[in-house]
């Protein structure tokens, strides 16, 4: 959108090329979200499980860290957990996850894939550790072999389950990235509750030595676990462009190769920590944001895409698809409709374009060609009726 360009566009008389049967005047009720039997089902299940998970977890904590220490690591793991979340809402605003899948995603890891980890771990150590070793070559094994091999796939089934039974809302990577960072957020919050507790529980009330670990934990490393389980995610995400079942567990099992080799040189850094987060890690990092920036500017232009499709045909303006659709655009509209006390209608006006866009882009690629129809209908309708809210005198 140029920033000279006007903004709204014309009153509804004057606009150009709209056909006949355009909704844009045609009062409807606001839209309500049809929500699938197996998400519906998936939530359930979650729940119940999340639950059984908690008996198992929370008394783990607490007989490894004491009433003490489990508090005080509850409360500042909500730090870290905070600034994974913060940085995910700002990757995820082009195309906002529905928050129930966030909360999903977010109980698996601080729930269902420690339970998992704790569980299988005596017998993955049984199987596979090495026999009759001391306790520091059992607690490198645990740390480079054990650790990035069970906690990736605990975590990525998390992200299997969302990518066959949420397809409409796992449609491409950065949706993965999303998922499978809020994934990671929650499992590191539940790790760095044992973690501090531990080590204050250690320092019997000293703090001397939590802080050495909530340096190192919170404040160095707060995205480790977000950047193995995102990689995974965003592998996932491609697939997921043209769903098929069986690339979607191929991709799950590529996926876990660079989750897990990132996790292992994570764990082994040991003594040379400093020395390979400087050398290593940062660079990595930087290349995850990068990464995500060029991955956030695709969904930008394959919405710019799809409704200059619509536009095409009459249903919207060139100058609201760049309105809509690039990130000028957006918030030179936002900006005028606060201005005028409308600024969460446009929001709404805003969502309901790029689910329009989504929609369009999983019949494109043949994914949902059955809903199609119906679901396009409503999502023009209700931006109709958005629209008017927005420029209405």
């Amino acid at each position: 959108m140029s920033s000279n360009a006007p903004w709204p566009p014309p009153p509804s008389g004057q606009r150009p090329g709209l056909p006949a049967q355009a909704v844009w005047n045609v009062p409807v009720p606001p839209r309500r979200r049809r929500e699938s039997p197996g998400i519906t089902a998936l939530l359930l299940v979650g729940g119940v499980l999340v639950l059984a998970g908690l008996a198992l977890v929370v008394p783990f904590l607490l007989s490894s860290t004491g009433s003490a220490g489990f508090v005080i690591g509850f409360v500042l793991s909500l730090v870290p957990l905070a600034v994974v979340l913060g940085t995910v809402a700002i990757v995820d605003r082009w195309e906002p996850e529905p928050k129930r899948l966030l909360g999903f995603a977010l109980a698996w890891g601080a729930v269902l894939s420690i339970a998992t980890t704790t569980l299988v771990q005596p017998a993955f150590l049984a199987m596979f550790g090495p026999q009759g070793a001391g306790r520091d070559t059992t607690r490198l094994f645990l740390a480079t072999v054990e650790a990035p091999f069970l906690e990736e796939i605990s975590k990525g089934l998390g992200l299997l389950v969302l990518f066959f039974v949420a397809r409409k809302y796992f449609d491409g990577p950065i949706d993965g990235v999303v998922y499978g960072m809020t994934i990671a957020a929650g499992f590191a919050f539940t790790e760095n509750i044992l973690y501090f507790g531990r080590a204050f529980d250690a320092g019997e009330g000293s703090t001397a030595g939590l802080a050495v670990v909530f340096i190192l934990r919170g404040i160095f490393s707060p995205f480790a676990h977000a950047m193995f389980t995102g990689t995974l995610g965003a592998v996932m995400g491609f697939a997921a462009r043209r769903w098929n079942a069986a690339l979607g567990v191929a991709a799950f099992v590529v996926g876990l190769v660079p989750a897990m080799l990132l996790h292992r040189l994570w764990n082994s850094s040991g003594d040379r920590f400093f020395l390979v987060y400087a050398a290593v890690e940062v660079p990595l990092f930087g290349v995850a944001i990068a990464c995500v920036y060029l991955l956030r500017r695709a969904d930008a232009r394959l919405t710019h895409r799809r409704l200059a499709e619509y536009a095409a045909a009459g249903w919207f303006t060139p100058l609201e698809v760049d309105m809509l659709a690039t990130p000028r655009g957006r918030s030179a509209g936002l900006r005028w409709a606060i201005s005028r006390g409308r600024g969460e209608a446009m929001r709404q006006f805003i969502r309901v374009a790029t689910d329009l866009a989504y929609t369009r882009q999983r019949a494109v690629s043949g994914r949902d060609v059955r809903g199609y129809v119906r679901a396009e209908e409503e999502l023009l309708r209700e931006a109709g009726r958005l629209r008017e809210a927005v420029v209405a005198p």
